[in-house]
């Protein structure tokens, strides 16, 4: 650990790393901050909190199991000419699962029923926590084995996790208000994770596809819809989505 305090290269490492995991856990706050949203706003911050934690330790407890990691590159069986790994499977089941979770929610959104007492939407605690684990799963998959390409050094990938966790529990908070605030935001980030599912899908069948294209793609339109915000401060009022939990104004549950 004192190496890695004096040592310029290991110093430079750590914090290339520490910014990587930072852009590519955007994704994950994303999605933990539209599933929050089903709880009761006392909660919300408690279930942000817990689910980067998971993240955290989902990360550090693959970091204990490189031997493990290798061996999920390893082929299991091939089908349409592509030999299928555990690691192909893991993304493809995430990527589903992204895509499957995505297009629910912009329905949700747009032609759901609103409010808790909605059928379409039982959202109890235990499930959004499960939900979060299991996307947690393939993004940390992911994370990890690009830390293990880029640094060669446990302590110092250890050390770029906990940092980076801790830097995207400080940002969740207003990153999750500000999407909730505004509905177009929330659509695009539900496009976004829409586009990650199938990234991870095509990635699943074997086709790599640079992930600085989609991040870059994201932060045009991010940019783009803050200029919008900017110049509709004072227009009328966006459009009013059908949110899975409402408060009345006595702030009392729906």
């Amino acid at each position: 650990m004192i190496e890695l305090l004096t040592d310029p290269q290991l110093i430079v490492a750590f914090l290339t790393l520490t910014v990587l995991e930072l852009v590519l856990g955007i994704d994950n706050i994303i999605f933990i901050s539209i599933l929050v949203d089903k709880l009761p706003p006392e909660r919300r911050a408690f279930a942000r909190r817990l689910g980067l934690f998971l993240a955290m330790f989902m990360r550090l407890a693959l970091l204990s199991l490189l031997a493990w990691l290798a061996g999920l590159n390893r082929a299991l069986f091939e089908l349409f000419g592509h030999g299928f790994s555990a690691r192909d499977l893991i993304l493809l089941l995430g990527g589903l699962f992204l895509v499957w979770k995505s297009t629910g929610e912009i329905h949700q959104l747009m032609e759901g029923e609103e409010g808790e007492a909605s059928s379409a939407v039982k959202a109890t605690f235990a499930a959004i926590i499960t939900q979060i684990i299991v996307i947690d799963l393939v993004f940390s998959l992911d994370s990890i084995i690009t830390a293990i390409g880029m640094v060669n050094n446990l302590a110092v990938m250890v050390a770029a996790v906990v940092a980076s966790v801790g830097l995207m529990m400080v940002a969740s908070g207003p990153i999750s208000e500000f999407v909730s605030a505004h509905p177009t935001v929330k659509m695009l980030a539900l496009s976004f994770l829409m586009v990650v599912g199938v990234v991870l899908i095509a990635e699943g069948f074997g086709h790599h596809v640079p992930k600085g294209y989609i991040y870059s793609a994201m932060a045009f339109s991010v940019v783009v819809e803050m200029l919008n915000i900017r110049m509709r401060k004072r227009a009328a009022k966006p459009v009013v989505l059908h949110e899975p939990y409402v408060a009345d104004k006595a702030g009392e549950r729906a």
